[in-house]
């Protein structure tokens, strides 16, 4: 179904694969009747021509990338244009689209949603931008249907920023880099390694996008196969989907880790644009005649079955009918997994009493945003759902059209009539379910989604509070197909229906009608629209030449997501008051950090006020410690900068939300320590905000609330130091190990030394 190579690979003529062993460049001479190098063949993917294209800079290997256009959602888009805007925004230099899909409701925190948006508004007229009113599209339907364009690029600061089937290569990012784009700076990268995911055959009936993208993530996620490198899809399959399949599947790439994602155009790209009216955005993008990838993931997609991603992650994927064959020992497996995971002895998983009679259960089922709340999904899943009944007991279900102009045809289509005759909810454009704002399940329920993620929480329950529910990951024609059976789990594939997809025709009359353009308009004379909840960032200090640390966290799951840093959900309407948020900085995972964290910013004010108050307690002896280092014997305790930090395995993984990062900063935070980061854009978040990305091998020597004392850091850091001394203090022994940060690129090092991009810029 999903098969990995375990070497690179060269593509003849879009078709042929080659493996780059020492019998390749005899087969490649024998088929083409020339000779090439690697280096010359990596020129040949799709990847390296857009790359290149938006490359500023001289080097090949050190891309300086500046974007076509940028997009942000209502959780975002006020604290990117504040740090923009503190660092000298004058206009918005590219199109920039600040849609309102996420805060959209504004049922929570009084008038705060309600603020950001009208805040948008007055930045979009002030600056030039593209302001999307609330509920018209999510994200990432809106830049499909009117920003995406073969070879063009797009960043985002929305992890799901992918546009890959359209020809458009999409970035998802931490605000950070964002703001960079709006001051004219580039996003430096190292050029990232291409991996050709290679498609052949055709899906059966009742098969989806989810099911596919389901059976990548599971076979790569774990490994890193794809990570922080280009997902290329190719083959003879892609001619097979139809492009809401392609889209499906492109927008799931994200929970590989990847950095982006490009396909293959062919006739149904351009017959997309030309429905959208802009059939001149339209090119032709394929590999050429030699093109060498750096892995190749083949997938014969006759052979995917129905799949499902249990909780809680997308790649915990079995067939519907693995699960349905053993039910009882997947669900206690997942429930184990799960109490190591929250490590709450005081909640309770019954995911095992949704098994009865042998047959498995379910709560509800959403189909919603930008995987899918697309047109054929919901279509699919009215065909399935025609005449029937989802029944009057607990089982609901919700679908949530990704824009106006599908859900208008939709409506006169009669779609929406047949889900609504079923007892299906229609409700409106919202990502509400993909992050905890919509539909949240009751205590212990189970929710099977054709959204994004499924991390611990992200559904909106506190397990702090002893809340939980299960969300397990289904493409929508297998959901409507439980639904018909009641609740009772249901692959799509083991019912006989006639799908038919009515033709799409867009109407983009309420795009103009509602959204307010303003590229190449801006009117500087236009005062920004401030609400009681939009603060300023607060000041952050440069770095220090040495620094204390205090472990005020230590988390030992696998991986640590975004969501369990700075939770979603009802918090998100906080996003736009820097120090409101961070008050629910891993609230979910670790209630004491912020208690923890604020004792040790406390430390760094009595330092910076010269307090003597800083010389006794605590401090007094791990001072007196640091003196007994070779070369700290006269070190002036006043001149050391305290911070807070964490210790997670793997930080990171999910949303590019820049607050992951942020409110940990404006609690203190200096730095992170990791054996790795979860993502490219975790690191950059950090280190926008002046936090280090600290690297360790040996994290046995520390603990929680151990201090541990780095001299000379400035020093190191300016000088890209490979390798960084630091010293435990103990009770008893100062232990010495060693800190590392990877390579960082020049404005990196400028912008940590600073102490944020913010300071940077200024």
């Amino acid at each position: 179904m999903v098969n990995l190579y375990d070497t690179g690979v060269y593509l003849l003529n879009g078709k042929d694969i080659i493996r780059a062993d020492q019998y390749a460049s005899t087969l490649i001479k024998q088929k083409t009747g020339k000779e090439v190098t690697k280096e010359e063949a990596r020129k040949g993917t799709i990847s390296y021509a857009i790359l290149n294209s938006h490359n500023t800079s001289n080097n090949e290997n050190t891309l300086q990338l500046k974007f076509d256009t940028l997009t942000s959602h209502d959780i975002t888009y006020v604290g990117i244009i504040q740090t923009a805007r503190a660092s000298g925004l004058e206009e918005f230099p590219v199109p920039y689209v600040l849609t309102n899909c996420h805060n959209s409701l504004c049922a929570v925190g009084g008038t705060i949603n309600e603020d950001d948006h009208m805040f948008a508004l007055s930045a979009a007229q002030k600056y030039g931008g593209i302001y999307v009113p609330t509920n018209i599209a999510v994200i990432h339907s809106y830049n499909r249907e009117m920003m995406s364009k073969c070879g063009r690029m797009i960043l985002g600061s929305d992890s799901h920023t992918r546009y890959g089937a359209l020809g458009t290569m999409g970035v998802g990012e931490g605000g950070g880099e964002l703001a960079k784009q709006l001051l004219k700076k580039t996003y430096d990268v190292a050029a990232p390694e291409v991996i050709g995911i290679y498609l052949t055959g055709k899906p059966q009936a009742g098969v989806g996008p989810q099911d596919v993208a389901l059976s990548i993530i599971g076979k790569v996620y774990a490994s890193g196969y794809v990570k922080n490198k280009v997902m290329e899809f190719i083959g003879d399959g892609v001619a097979h989907l139809p492009i809401e399949y392609r889209n499906g599947i492109d927008v799931m790439t994200t929970e590989t880790t990847c950095w982006s994602s490009i396909w293959c155009t062919d006739e149904k790209v351009k017959e997309y644009y030309s429905i959208h009216g802009r059939p001149e955005d339209y090119a032709t993008l394929e590999p050429g005649a030699i093109a060498y990838y750096d892995g190749l993931v083949y997938v014969d997609l006759a052979a995917v079955k129905p799949t499902i991603a249990m909780p809680f992650h997308p790649s915990n994927i079995y067939t519907i009918e693995e699960l349905k064959a053993n039910p009882l020992d997947i669900m206690h497996k997942v429930q184990t997994e799960a109490r190591e995971q929250f490590d709450n002895p005081n909640l309770t998983f019954d995911l095992t009493s949704k098994v009865r009679n042998g047959e498995i259960y379910v709560d509800q089922g959403i189909v919603a945003g930008c995987s899918g709340g697309t047109y054929d999904n919901v279509v699919a899943a009215a065909n399935i759902l025609e005449g029937q009944s989802i029944g009057n007991g607990a089982f609901t279900m919700s679908v949530y059209p990704g824009s106006q102009p599908a859900y208008i045809e939709l409506v006169k289509n009669g779609t929406i009539a047949m889900l609504m005759d079923a007892g299906v909810i229609v409700r409106e454009a919202f990502c509400g379910p993909c992050f905890g704002a919509g539909d949240t399940p009751a205590n212990q329920e189970f929710s099977i989604r054709h959204t994004t993620r499924n991390f611990p929480n992200r559904e909106g329950s506190k397990p702090n509070e002893g809340q939980i529910s299960y969300v397990a990951l289904m493409d929508s024609r297998s959901i409507a197909a439980t639904a018909r059976n009641g609740g009772r789990l249901t692959a799509a594939t083991d019912m006989d229906i006639a799908y038919h997809t009515p033709v799409y025709s867009f109407s983009k009359s309420v795009y103009d009608k509602r959204v307010y353009n303003g590229v190449g308009r801006a009117e500087p004379e236009t005062n920004l629209q401030f609400g009681p909840n939009i603060k300023d960032w607060p000041a952050i200090p440069g770095l220090t030449e040495n620094l204390l640390l205090k472990v005020v966290s230590y988390i030992t799951d696998p991986v640590t997501t975004t969501d369990e840093l700075i939770p979603s959900g009802e918090t998100s309407s906080f996003r736009s008051n820097p120090l409101l948020l961070a008050e629910f900085t891993l609230s979910r995972k670790d209630p004491s950090y912020v208690k923890k964290a604020k004792e040790v910013q406390h430390y760094e004010r009595q330092r910076t006020a010269q307090s003597s108050e800083l010389l006794a307690a605590e401090l007094k002896d791990v001072y007196a410690k640091i003196k007994t280092i070779n070369g700290c014997e006269m070190l002036d305790p006043f001149e050391v900068g305290i911070g807070s930090t964490i210790f997670a395995n793997k930080p990171g993984d999910g949303s590019a939300r820049e607050q992951a990062a942020s409110c940990q900063r404006v609690l203190g935070a200096w730095a992170n320590l990791a054996k790795e980061y979860a993502t490219k854009r975790y690191r950059s978040n950090l280190i926008n905000w002046g936090m280090i990305p600290f690297l360790v091998t040996n994290e046995t020597v520390f603990a929680k609330d151990s201090f541990i004392f780095i001299p000379h850091l400035r020093q190191a850091i300016a000088a890209g130091a490979a390798e960084i001394k630091a010293y435990v203090i103990g009770d008893d022994q100062i232990t010495e190990f060693v800190l590392s940060v990877g390579n960082l690129t020049s404005d990196e090092k400028d912008i940590i030394l600073a102490g944020c991009l913010i300071n940077y810029y200024k």
